[in-house]
């Protein structure tokens, strides 16, 4: 399978790019692509694919993003390095994961004209720097809202990203592998070197972030690893254990797919409700402003979610070639949407007493912000009511305000986490912040 882009008139077509398309418009609606049952519009596709992008600008001196009413927001931590991911220990210490893309080996191959732009514009937005490659540890002893400390807690990494603690060992999903170090309660710095659990499919690294959680007996944990390309551009076989679920035995080391056809499976939280495992998922790009929604679902052992062939179940992405009517038909339709294009990467679902009652059952999603659309979608973190362990509304906003008037981010939330006392974390990658939102009372 693969998929060519021709010769164009480049110089043409350059300028539209930096605003936003070479492709021609359609209609844009914000509320399009949202909850259980979302509007698909028909695709709409142009020479070359929207890229937009906020550029990073920063947060100037004291300003912060906007909570919704009932709710506060304070800086926890500042001055960190890109930091992406946050995982709360059991005695509260936050870690949070410095991180960003590894550098792509050489004997890959060009993405060709519209990856150039594409990477013009991520390395415009801030997401081309090299990465830290560390685990900082954040402390709050006196309780007042604000990390007192802040430290390197394990360097040395790869990437790292999703991280969980069993029993007393720590693991890391890094950009190449699984790997752990020995932990104690308390500890604010690991000298031990890291030990390789399994590796994980790296390469190419077009999603570069592994996501990680523990099962619920901690005899298995669970990956998720993006697809190497939009729509398998380069063929299947750089997606072998791709835009899947991967579970893995603690133990041994050995890995099976635990779900697959999920382009981008992001944040992987467990269900406090139904005990069942949720995803954010990245789904794809280059047919339209309004097209594919991200969303996020329960995850059925074994199941399939569409990607490349189809889309949101069983529409079929008709770009991909040759298609596979049999898996298709096989298809899940995920349960909610999250926006076309919002790049929903943080999903925890609060365990909090301490927030005013709108945000205490359900699930927070931290958006990143739109590329590929002509006007900015995401950007924000937001909170899906549940009840009974499903979805039960439409989404609340819960920290706006990351792009100004001009349209440059001052910030960019990723990971979300809640706290020890039930407020909320948030990971903000472009203003080199955590952000810690509570109620106002």
């Amino acid at each position: 399978m693969s998929r060519s882009l021709t010769a164009a008139p480049v110089a043409v077509c350059a300028a539209a790019l930096m605003l936003a398309s070479c492709g021609g418009q359609e209609a844009l609606d914000p509320a399009v692509g949202f909850g259980a049952n979302p509007t698909l519009p028909a695709p709409h596709s142009g020479l070359f694919p929207t890229v937009k992008v906020a550029p990073a600008v920063g947060w100037p001196a004291g300003a912060m993003p906007t909570p919704a009413a009932g709710l506060k927001v304070q800086p926890f931590a500042t001055g960190l390095n890109h930091p992406r991911w946050l995982y709360r220990l059991p005695n509260g210490d936050i870690l949070v994961a410095e991180t960003n893309a590894p550098p792509k080996p050489p004997e890959v191959k060009s993405e060709g004209i519209k990856g150039f732009f594409q990477g013009l514009f991520m390395k415009k937005a801030g997401a081309r720097a090299p990465s830290p490659n560390r685990i900082t540890l954040l402390r709050d002893a006196d309780g007042d809202g604000t990390a007192e400390l802040k430290t390197v807690f394990l360097s040395g990494l790869m990437s790292p990203f999703g991280m969980a603690l069993v029993g007393d060992r720590l693991y890391v999903a890094n950009a190449d592998a699984v790997v752990s170090v020995p932990y104690q309660t308390g500890q604010t710095r690991i000298t031990a070197a890291p030990v390789k659990l399994t590796d994980l499919p790296a390469g190419r690294n077009h999603h570069w972030t592994k996501s990680l959680v523990a099962g619920p007996d901690g005899t298995k944990l669970y990956v998720g690893v993006g697809s190497n390309s939009n729509v398998a551009d380069f063929g299947m076989a750089e997606e072998v254990n791709r835009a899947a679920i991967l579970e893995i035995d603690r133990a041994t080391g050995a890995s099976r797919v635990y779900a697959s056809g999920l382009r981008n499976p992001v944040g992987l939280a467990w269900n406090p409700e139904s005990g069942k495992l949720w995803v954010s998922v990245n789904e794809r790009d280059e047919i339209g402003n309004d097209l594919v929604p991200d969303y996020m679902t329960s995850v059925t052992p074994g199941a399939f979610y569409g990607w490349p062939y189809s889309y949101y179940g069983q529409t079929v992405d008709e770009r991909v070639k040759p298609q596979n009517p049999a898996l298709v038909a096989s298809a899940i339709r995920p349960d909610y949407a999250l926006g076309a294009h919002t790049a929903s990467l943080g999903l925890t679902f609060s365990d909090s007493a301490t927030l005013p009652a709108a945000f205490r059952n359900g699930a927070f999603v931290g958006q990143h912000g739109s590329w590929n659309r002509s006007a900015p979608n995401g950007y924000k973190v937001i909170f899906v009511p549940f009840a009974n362990g499903v979805p039960a509304g439409g989404p609340r906003d819960v920290l706006t305000g990351f792009l100004n008037a001009q349209g440059e981010a001052r910030g960019r939330p990723v990971g979300v986490q809640t706290d020890r006392t039930g407020a909320l974390l948030v990971a903000d990658d472009v203003g080199n912040v955590v952000w810690r939102v509570s109620s106002v009372n």
